[in-house]
């Protein structure tokens, strides 16, 4: 199957409709000291929340979250050193309970493989009402990249965004077998064997018919731990 085959699938998977005025980048200090982050903001927020403070972001070290599904407990492993200003956002919705009780809106079973989460609406369109720029060298991602797309290996996390630079928010998905997209989404973190088998039990079931969208499983984060 070509790429062209699939590229409308990459755009409907992934994206999730917002605004941005955001034209900048989030810098990664490779020597492992702490940095400083901007989140511009980006439409209203899908529910009450606070940004992420900026200032002193750590850019070393590993960290870990578990997302309390449904179909059981997915622990994503998150890299600070390849995308801190990324990670420290998710943390700080998760502190806040951004996440909790929000379903997985989105299964692709078909040219892509992905379950998409983060969206406390469950339409697609709900962010936090703030931007993150992208963190996307080659160094942080370690994409194969192939001409315009790249391979993302299953188990890989990443965020979803608009369609346009910057404009990542709250969305987020995980890859549960390899797929080649485009290589604009940041990936901030990988799930273990036992994670990718949650998410690939709720794959199995397919795609529900009635919107063409939903997984046929329930796919309901009800709290999220950090480690």
């Amino acid at each position: 199957m070509s790429f062209k085959a699939f590229v409308p699938l990459v755009v409907s998977a992934l994206a999730f409709t917002g605004c941005s005025d955001a034209n900048q980048s989030n810098p990664v200090d490779e020597t492992g000291r702490a940095v400083s982050c901007s989140y511009p903001p980006g439409g209203e927020p899908a529910k009450p929340v606070d940004p992420p403070g900026g200032e002193d972001v750590l850019n070393a070290g590993e960290t870990k979250v578990t997302l309390h599904l449904t179909a059981g407990d997915v622990e994503i492993t998150m890299d600070r050193s390849a995308t801190p200003c990324t990670i420290n956002s998710f943390m700080s919705l998760a502190q806040q309970g951004w996440f909790d009780e929000t379903r997985c809106h989105r299964l692709t079973d078909y040219g892509i493989f992905v379950l998409q989460c983060g969206d406390p609406t469950g339409t697609g369109k709900g962010g936090p009402g703030y931007t993150i720029p992208d963190e996307l060298s080659p160094r942080t991602t370690g994409l194969e990249k192939e001409g315009s797309v790249a391979t993302y290996p299953k188990g890989t996390v990443a965020m979803a965004n608009t369609g346009r630079p910057n404009t990542a928010g709250s969305q987020f998905f995980i890859v549960w077998e390899d797929s080649q997209l485009s290589p604009d989404y940041a990936v901030f973190g990988t799930v273990d064997e036992g994670g990718l088998a949650v998410v690939q039990g709720i794959a199995a079931q397919g795609v529900d018919e009635t919107d063409g969208t939903s997984p046929i499983a329930e796919a309901v984060i009800s709290s999220v731990t950090l480690s």
